[in-house]
Order: C-alpha cells, then structure tokens, then sequence
C-alpha cells in the first residue's frame, strides 16, 4: 500500500516542458527547387536555419498539377505567410531546377509583400560528369 502511495499518479501535469523561442527574422534566403514534378520553397534565414517551406504537393495538390505554376504559386505564398508571421521582409531568391514553376513562385513571393533584393539561378551544371538521363518528353 506504502509503494503505491510514492508513485505519481498518471493525471499530474508535466514540467518542465521548455517552449522553443522563434527569433525576429528580418533579412532571408528563399529557395525554390523547381522539378518536373513537383515546386519546393524554403525560407530560411541567413545562416541557412529554415524559418518556413511548403511544397505544391502540402498546398493540396496531386498527380500532374503538382507541377504547375500554379501550384508553384500557392506554395511559395503558403510559405511566404508563414515567415511573414516571424518578421521576414526582405529575401534573395535562389532558383534551383528545370520546372515550369520558377518564375511564378518568384512573381507570388513579391506580390505577398517580401522585398525580393536578388534573383540567383543555382541550377547545378555537370562539366561533363555522368551520362545525363534520356530527354524528356512532352
């Protein structure tokens, strides 16, 4: 009887229990990696720490208008929201990728209302590495 009485009962509220605190972001790094398939923006700060992201697939979209710019621009708004609400106001948009989504993603992270202060394409470029895959067709 004495053993039960030293356990705490399982209703007691837990301490302790830190809340993580977000940091104002003024100054950002959004990343657009645009594919065939699918729009990816990453808003992060400038050490590289992800302040927000959304993708057209977590916008609501599947299959085929995943790829569109469009869905591009729901995602890159989506996530430019999100930062929004921790203080971003200005970013460099680092575009990555062949997808149709690139320019749209642009356009919908400046009419959101961040300061877009440069444009950097990061598309990476083989210096004839390995055999690139078949083209493809439209």
């Amino acid at each position: 009887m004495a053993e039960a009485a030293d356990q705490k009962s399982p209703a007691t509220p837990r301490k302790g229990g830190r809340r993580r605190e977000r940091k104002e972001v003024r100054v950002g790094i959004a990343h657009v990696q645009a594919t065939f398939n699918n729009t990816i923006v990453t808003l992060t700060d400038k050490m590289g720490n992800v302040v927000s992201w959304a993708s057209a697939g977590s916008a609501g979209f599947k299959g085929s208008r995943k790829s569109t710019p469009f869905a591009a621009q729901t995602a890159a708004e989506n996530a430019a929201r999100k930062a929004m609400e921790v203080g971003l106001k200005q970013v460099e948009v680092y575009v990555r990728g062949p997808g149709s989504g690139r320019e749209a993603a642009i356009r919908s992270l400046q009419a959101v209302g961040l300061e877009i202060t440069a444009i950097r394409d990061v598309t990476p470029i083989p210096h004839n590495g390995c055999r690139p895959p078949k083209r493809r067709r439209v």
